[in-house]
Order: structure tokens, then C-alpha cells, then sequence
């Protein structure tokens, strides 16, 4: 029965990618198609920083806590390093921006992370 179904699934797969395949017409198709994507895998990677910064952030709290109610289980160094953790994965996007605009200029387009903003940007 596993055969039979492993079989299957390859079967769907090559099916699949003759599909996607067959809709890319060359290597210059498949630049475009890449290119395309990495704008949404930049958003992808500042939203997961800010989700993480934060997670990292509360678990700095949650850490202070039992720090407090019991000091000799949870060293101070840990809930530290979990806030500086946080903040830095918090501030990751404004220092891809950032540094972005320092190495190519404002006209310059890095991997297309220009289409993502910061807080607290001025909108136009």
C-alpha cells in the first residue's frame, strides 16, 4: 500500500512540473519569474522579524518574572539576551532600509526591498 501511494505522489509531482514546466519559455522567463518573487519573499522575512522580535520580546518578560519570583533558577543574563534579541530582530527591517539607501543611493532597488516600509514613515 505504500508503494501504491508513494507511487501516486511522484506521479502528481511529475505531473505538476511538466505543468510548470511547460509555462516557463526560457531562461530569461525564469529571471522574471525570480525577480517577481523576491519582493514578496523580502515582506515575507520582515513580517517573521517583527513576529519574532515580538515573541522574543514577551518572553523577556516572562523570563523577568521568574527571575523575580525565584533568582536562583533563572540566571538575569537570560531574560537580557532575549530583550536584545528582540529588539534587534524588531529593528532588522529600518537597518535593511537603511543601509540600502547607504551602499546604492536612493535610486538604487536592493532585491526589491524597496516596497517595504517602515513604522512610522510619512506616507507621500
Amino acid at each position: 500500500m505504500k508503494k501504491v501511494l508513494l507511487g501516486l505522489l511522484s506521479l502528481a509531482c511529475f505531473t505538476a512540473g511538466t505543468a510548470a514546466l511547460a509555462a516557463v519559455s526560457g531562461v530569461g522567463s525564469v529571471a522574471a519569474e525570480v525577480t517577481s518573487n523576491v519582493a514578496s519573499i523580502a515582506k515575507l522575512v520582515t513580517a517573521a522579524s517583527y513576529v519574532a522580535g515580538m515573541a522574543f520580546a514577551v518572553g523577556a518578560i516572562v523570563k523577568f518574572k521568574a527571575h523575580k519570583d525565584n533568582p536562583t533558577q533563572i540566571p538575569i543574563g537570560t531574560p537580557i539576551a532575549l530583550l536584545f534579541v528582540g529588539a534587534a530582530l524588531i529593528f532588522i527591517p529600518t537597518v535593511f532600509k537603511v543601509s540600502g539607501a547607504t551602499l546604492f543611493g536612493g535610486s538604487g532597488q536592493v532585491a526589491g526591498v524597496s516596497g517595504i516600509t517602515s513604522f512610522g514613515a510619512n506616507k507621500p
